[in-house]
């Protein structure tokens, strides 16, 4: 089972990357993380932000794997603990569909990409810096993972 991260970005920190990796690489056999890069729409000081997020939607929307199960990861969305997403996870992983969870760019989502979406997820109250979701994401999925794998990763 593949889960595609599509995200907003293209010149991300070496840091950013490196954490990405880490914990991606983790993911093993029946769970794969696969990333998709968006590039940005380039923003100028009196940018067209609406235009801008619809051009990035329209493009994070292209790149949705067919047939997948889309989350939007969104500061509004449900928030999960460890254990729940794990157990949301495993739920997802028997349903036998791809799982894409789409990052949006530095203003989020389009409104286009949040309908799209047959759930939306909140990795926290915080607004976090798009870029770092990527590491997030990746190390929250190996964890629920390994909590599911009776890995000693988690011990919660």
């Amino acid at each position: 089972m593949d889960i595609h991260l599509i995200s907003v970005g293209t010149r991300i920190p070496r840091w950013v990357d490196e954490g990405y990796r880490h914990y991606a690489k983790r993911l093993t056999g029946e769970c794969q993380l696969r990333l998709t890069e968006i590039p940005p729409v380039k923003r100028g000081k009196n940018a067209d932000i609406p235009r801008i997020l619809r051009q990035e939607g329209a493009l994070m929307l292209e790149a949705l794997p067919k047939g997948s199960r889309v989350v939007a990861l969104d500061v509004g969305g449900r928030t999960f603990s460890t254990e729940q997403l794990a157990n949301h996870l495993e739920r997802l992983l028997a349903g036998g569909q791809p799982i894409a969870l789409l990052v949006g760019g530095p203003e989020g989502l389009a409104a286009e990409c949040l309908t799209r979406a047959d759930e939306r997820w909140s990795l926290s109250s915080f607004t976090l810096p798009h870029t770092l979701v990527r590491v997030v994401v990746a190390e929250q999925l190996y964890r629920a993972w390994s909590l599911l794998h009776n890995h000693p990763y988690h011990r919660g």
